[in-house]
Order: C-alpha cells, then structure tokens, then sequence
C-alpha cells in the first residue's frame, strides 16, 4: 500500500529564522528511502490556535503525521496539549516516564524542577518511543486509520528514536513484500551538475531512481530500488557498480561516512602517518582528523603557523621563499608541507595558506586564493586554487580539498584531479 507522511515541525526558532529545520529534511530523505511518500511539510510557532490548525490539517493531507518539538517542560511546549485536544482525549501521567525522568536528575545529582514532569503527561492510550539521549519521551497514537508521532526537536535525540523504532514501525505499517534498498556514494570534487552528466543514462528510471543531494562541501548520490528482496538487493548492486565505473574517483565514500573517517581508515591501513602545517585554516584538518577515535595512530603532529614569522621558526620556511612569493604561494605551501614532515618525523606533510577574507585579497591574489602542498617520500605536489564563499565557507572547503588529497595519495590517484574549481596560475 502507499503510505503518505506529513512532517510537523513546531517552535517559534523556526518561525523566527533563529534555526534552520534540519528534521524536516533529514526525515524527508528517511521517509524516501523506505518507500513512505511525503505529502507536505509544516513548520509553524508555539501558538496554540496554530498548532491545531497545523495538526488538524496534516492529518488531512496524510496517514501518518510526524511531529517535532514542542514536548519539553516549558509553558511554550504546547505539542501534547495540542495533541490530545485534536484527537479528543485527556492528557494522563505515563507513571513509568515519570519515575525515568527523576531517575535521570537523581543519577546527576541535580534537584528536578516540578515543570519537568510535565513531559510525563501524554495523551491517553499513547505508546511511548523511548528516548535514551534526553528527558522528554516521544509517542505515537492512533486516531482512526490515521496515525500521529510526536518526538522531540532536538536532532541528537529525534535521530536515534526515528532510526531504531520509527522507520521500522513505519515499514510494518506500509506493509506489502517488496523492499525498498538504497545506495548512497559520498563524493567531493564535482559539482551536483557535474555529477548529474557523469552519471546520465547509467541508471533506467525502470530500475531504480538516482538523486543527488547538496550539503557543502560534498554531494551525496543516491540510487533507489524496490521489488522482491533478493531481486532489488541483486539490482541495487548492479546498479551501484555502474555507478562506481562513472564516478569512482571522486567517491570517498558509502553511506554514513566523513571524509575524516576514510582517510583515517586509509592511513592505518597504509601505515602511514601525517603531519600538518596549516595557516588560513587554523587548525581545521587536523581538528577534523583528530575527531577520529584512535587518530593518535596516525596524526603524529600540527603546527598553525599564522605568521611569517611562524612559518619560518616552526616549518623551515625559507625567508626568501617568503619574500619572492608571499605567504600565500605554492612554493610556501610546498615548504610548510615539507617542514611539517621533517619536524614530526611523519610519511607525510601537508599544507595549506590562502586568504580565507572577507579582506586581505589583491588582484594578483583575491580572496579565496589557497595553495596546498603535500609531501611524502617520493617529491612534494603543490597546486595554487580559487575557491570561492564567505570566510567559515572557503576554510571548510580547503580543509576538505587538504583531506581528499591525502585520500588520493593513500589510494595512488591524482591529487589535483577536481573539477570543482580551477586551478590559479602563479
């Protein structure tokens, strides 16, 4: 049967502009992968008349309405009371929450405000969705042949409770024997056109959907199939080794993955140790490399070498490579890699400076300019690029081209190979 969903997304930080809705599109891209369409999505503020439109008129549109935020133990969480008046039931103490709740304040010693128990009252007949990252339960009621799910708006929260019980609930719910399965490749150096190019015609709309989706720095590519178990799990793997033939260098990735993971990975598979200078990025890769459980296995050192000054006491940097090209050159950038390489002792050195803005830039270097170096036993490669955004967007993007180049070294690809941005000339 076709299920059709409706999202809620509830509080006045939405309404306002204060936060961006990530739920929504998160449980969007969920709901696709396991067959369940989405009818419409609402976003509306802490107001109760609102709120029960909202409700009323979800429940017109789908089977099953999805809600987030609005459970906590404020006078302006509103979505339980909502609830049980749209449904037409009272609002009951859930005993066992209760006793949860005061259980969690007394494991850290904390005396629990009276307001938090409020997050035990649920519409009657509700089946509680436990949630193990917070205070406030999520819960799921029928009303009819219609089917309403209330769960908290915090991500860390709502994620794991929608994952280990609300998508399966869900699959049951559509019923049927067909299975819907999906592959998603993580990759980086091709725009979402370039991609689209890459992969036309690979794929026939009778064998399964591709999309793409968009999250800076990286597109994901994502290709779907249903039918009978074992028949779309055979042609989910057809499908993706066709894609993997047309944009295998540029995926670092399958599924939930980082960059920092996969070349983590690669890195102790390999042997290999890296260290890093780094200046316009502050700090940024190696940050995101030591993010990495067990990353001491591997990341052997770091220097942010801000200054000229820096560059040369820390990295080895010569002072007359500073002074014929600058601070923000490949020939500096091959230095700082080498530099950092021979002060730690590692496999390899890598290196980025630029100008990250929304000032220093010239006409010979506008902002943006960013050059990388990476050295290892066999020479140094360096390549001066373009990049482009606000200051967070152009140190984000160096520091995933610095980490894809440690990838492709690990794997014996080219390292400059991106078509995302061009390559600067001197």
């Amino acid at each position: 049967m076709t299920l059709r969903a409706a999202v809620l997304s509830t509080g006045d930080e939405l309404t306002t502009g204060r936060i961006v809705d990530t739920n929504a599109s998160w449980i969007a891209d969920k709901l696709f992968e396991i067959g369940v369409e989405l009818a419409g999505v609402l976003t509306v503020g802490d107001h109760h008349d609102r709120l029960v439109w909202a409700w009323r008129r979800a429940l017109e549109l789908a089977d099953v309405v999805i809600s987030t935020g609005g459970i906590g133990p404020t006078a302006d969480d509103l979505t339980s009371e909502v609830v049980a008046e749209v449904v037409g039931v009272p609002l009951v103490e859930d005993a066992e929450q209760a006793a949860r709740i005061r259980q969690l304040f007394a494991a850290l010693g904390r005396e629990m405000p009276a307001n938090n128990l409020k997050q035990a009252l649920l519409p009657r007949g509700a089946i509680v969705i436990p949630n193990a990252l917070g205070t406030a339960p999520g819960y799921r009621l029928a009303h009819g042949a219609k089917h309403l799910v209330v769960l908290p708006g915090v991500p860390r929260e709502m994620k794991p409770m929608m994952e280990e019980t609300v998508l399966p609930w869900l699959a049951g719910l559509r019923g049927g024997d067909e299975a819907y399965v999906a592959r998603t490749f993580q990759t980086f150096g091709l725009t979402e056109s370039g991609l689209d190019e890459m992969v036309a015609g690979a794929v026939d709309p009778a064998e399964g959907r591709v999309s793409f989706r968009a999250s800076f720095p990286e597109v994901s590519v994502r290709v779907v199939v249903h039918g009978k178990p074992a028949e779309a799990e055979a042609r989910l793997e057809t499908l993706a080794t066709r894609l993997r033939e047309r944009i295998g260098p540029f995926v670092y990735g399958e599924g939930k993955t980082t960059m920092e993971e996969v070349v983590g990975r690669l890195l102790r598979e390999r042997g290999l140790s890296i260290a890093l200078g780094e200046s316009c990025t502050g700090g940024l890769v190696a940050h995101r490399l030591t993010n990495v459980p067990g990353s001491s296995a591997y990341v052997l050192g770091a220097g942010v070498t801000y200054a000229d000054t820096a560059k040369r006491s820390l990295l080895g940097v010569r002072a007359e490579t500073l002074r014929a090209h600058g601070a923000v050159s490949e020939e500096t950038a091959g230095e700082m890699a080498e530099g950092a390489r021979r002060s730690f002792g590692a496999n390899l050195g890598l290196a980025v400076t630029g100008i990250a803005g929304p000032e220093g830039g010239t006409p010979d270097k506008p902002v943006g300019t960013v050059c990388f170096g990476l050295a290892s036993g066999s020479g140094v490669v360096t390549r001066r690029y373009q990049l482009w955004g606000t200051r967070d967007w152009v140190k984000l993007l160096a520091s995933q081209v610095a980490l894809d180049w440690i990838r492709r070294h690990a794997l014996g690809l080219p390292v400059t190979d991106s078509r995302l941005f061009r390559p600067s000339g001197r």
